[in-house]
């Protein structure tokens, strides 16, 4: 499983991918957590807000910055 974090930069990207680090650890997985800067990039996944979260290719969220337990259950489900 890989999660990316997509996002500029900025404060809200920064806390987003903590969060991620922290439920991949929580979980004793090995997941591995990437960080997309780069607008085109987050551009092609049809992100028009971030943060954003992406497990495996697939958005599972935009716009808001998701706690460690809603990261959580989002990797639980995936």
């Amino acid at each position: 499983m890989i999660i990316k974090i997509l996002g500029t930069g900025c404060k809200s990207c920064k806390m987003l991918e903590a969060n991620a680090v922290e439920a991949v650890k929580q979980m004793g997985s090995d997941t591995k957590v990437l960080k997309v800067e780069k607008i085109e990039d987050i551009m092609a996944y049809g992100v028009m807000a971030t943060p954003a979260l992406v497990v495996d290719e697939v958005v599972k969220s935009m716009g808001r910055i998701l706690s460690s337990e809603e990261i959580k259950k989002i990797l639980a489900n995936s």
